[in-house]
């Protein structure tokens, strides 16, 4: 009997009185509630259980120890056998998700205006006005206080999607940019009243009052102490989807070993980190489609939308896609965004397209590069319909035939496969160097999820691009209206694929020539070499 899949159910209550599986974070939780701060924010990728945690915190200080306990079938939960008090807390939690903010104010005001009526009810407190949410919040807080003399908490979910939703409409952003100013304003002049607080989010916009007026809020988004307070650990996947795992493994036609199954789920979900500790975690979003799909391997996180306004800005800003995986940040940078300087990446570190990979303590550091395979692929064809808005079929075409042919040495199928593609290019699209056909071959590559790097810096040299698939090496030099030929010689002059000799692959040097009249691939050569 197959086990029930919270996909896409952020509630608390659900999961637990219906018996979905839960993976277990209360043990995280009771140590954020318990020490020393009150004021908390977390910024994660969208779809990386944000509103979970919200509900699970909701449910906790409400005092409902029943949904901790043996519940549904399901397990007693780590915080249920841990020092805590079980009080009944008044809980104001209002989730900003939901709402077509690109309307403007209204809409927002409106929003925040129904979610406080709703606590007014079910504290049975009198109305407190609508003309002002920010006034309305803070004579929301001290009432529900006094009714039910406890401090209140309070959960705001999403704080930032009404900013990033219009982003790229100015005069609204501002104007709604002002109004939250105001009403996270309230947080600090109500904080007598407060037990708690935690705001959830994408991004830490530095322009919103909560980070500079309430300056006892912790940020808890690069903390190593919290980095698995939302995804799923190593740990966790082995432990709690166990079932799942033996059932994927149980299929005739899956011919994999329990070892590299698990490989390749984490090379495909796994990844992302939070700190400067190396610890990773999965997307929970794309592991538990997988697992309710029978383990195919689809983007299933990234299918759920990418911001057009990141693939804008990275256009705007002239950034480099072959260096993207090259990026560092400073801790600051990392977690702020102003939208009258919006740095792209920045953003798509925030977004979950870029992760920390490493962290330089001296410099206070942090080298960025894509999570997993599905961000890597998935995102390189999404840059590619930016840039070129190539035809769905020929990226069809491609993603089937592309990666078989080169992993089984077919040089030749897989070359005449480009030049159809090159031609589809629409006419006004500048087609402005050698660089630039370099990058539309890089994202080709990466799309179809063969393993791909370019600008690689060995002692010899730098080469263009290279590409690993199977048993199979090539290395690609690139000329500009020049020659196959003259790019071969250059590969074997600075021997550029010394470093892959003696390693058992087949190595090849491919020389492609681009003909800027054509505006498509001129001529190509591929040469195999020795790799005694």
């Amino acid at each position: 009997m197959k086990r029930k899949l919270p996909i896409g159910i952020q509630d608390f209550v659900s999961i637990r009185e219906d018996g979905f599986v839960y993976v277990d974070k209360t043990a995280r939780i009771h140590d954020l509630v318990t020490g020393s701060g009150r004021y908390f924010f977390l910024a994660r990728p969208r779809r990386f259980g944000k509103s979970l945690l919200c509900s699970t915190l909701g449910a906790l200080f409400e005092g409902r120890r029943e949904l901790f306990g043996n519940i549904a079938g399901q397990p007693a939960l780590a915080i249920d056998s841990l020092e805590w008090d079980w009080k009944k807390y008044p809980v104001i939690r209002i989730d900003l998700n939901p709402g077509n903010y690109t309307l403007g104010l209204p809409v927002l005001n409106t929003h925040l205006n129904l979610a406080m009526e709703f606590c007014e009810k079910k504290y049975g407190i009198a109305s407190c006005g609508n003309d002002d949410p920010a006034g309305r919040f803070r004579r929301l807080i001290a009432g529900i206080t006094e009714k039910e003399n406890e401090k209140a908490v309070v959960i705001i979910d999403e704080y930032d999607k009404p900013l990033l939703s219009t982003i790229d409409l100015p005069e609204k952003h501002r104007e709604i940019r002002n109004a939250l100013k105001s009403f996270y304003g309230v947080l600090k002049s109500s904080d007598e009243y407060l037990r708690m607080g935690l705001l959830t989010g994408v991004t830490k916009f530095s322009q919103v009052s909560v980070f500079s007026d309430l300056n006892n809020i912790v940020d808890i988004s690069l903390s190593p102490r919290f980095y698995d307070l939302c995804g799923i650990t190593q740990e966790e996947l082995e432990r709690d989807f166990n079932d799942e795992i033996e059932a994927i493994l149980a299929k005739k036609a899956l011919a994999l070993d329990r070892q590299t199954y698990l490989e390749k789920v984490k090379r495909f979900y796994n990844g992302y980190r939070f700190s400067e500790k190396p610890e990773t975690v999965y997307n929970p979003f794309g592991l538990l489609n997988h697992f309710y799909e029978g383990g195919k391997f689809n983007g299933y996180w990234f299918a759920t939308g990418t911001p057009t306004f990141l693939i804008t800005l990275i256009e705007q800003q002239k950034i480099d896609i072959l260096d993207l995986e090259k990026t560092t940040f400073n801790f600051a940078a990392l977690q702020r965004a102003n939208v009258d300087n919006m740095d792209a990446l920045a953003v798509l570190y925030q977004a979950g397209y870029l992760t920390i990979t490493g962290y330089n303590e001296k410099y206070d550091e942090y080298s960025l590069d894509y999570p997993n395979e599905e961000v890597r692929s998935a995102f390189a064809a999404a840059l590619l319909e930016g840039y070129i808005h190539a035809p769905k079929q020929n990226v069809n075409a491609l993603e089937i035939k592309l990666p078989k042919a080169l992993a089984g040495g077919n040089i030749a199928e897989a070359m005449n496969m480009l030049p159809p593609f090159f031609a589809d290019i629409p006419y006004d699209i500048q087609l402005k160097n050698e660089k630039y056909y370099q990058t539309i071959l890089h994202l080709i590559f990466r799309m179809v999820g063969l393993y791909c790097r370019s600008e690689v810096r060995i002692a010899a040299g730098r080469i263009d691009t290279l590409v690993e698939a199977g048993d199979y090496v090539y290395c690609f030099e690139f000329k500009l209206d020049g020659s196959a030929d003259e790019a071969l010689r250059q590969i074997e002059t600075k021997d550029y694929l010394l470093p892959w000799t003696g390693r058992g692959k087949k190595l090849f040097k491919i020389g492609v020539s681009f003909d800027s009249e054509k505006r498509n691939i001129g001529e190509w050569k591929a040469r195999e070499i020795s790799n005694a």
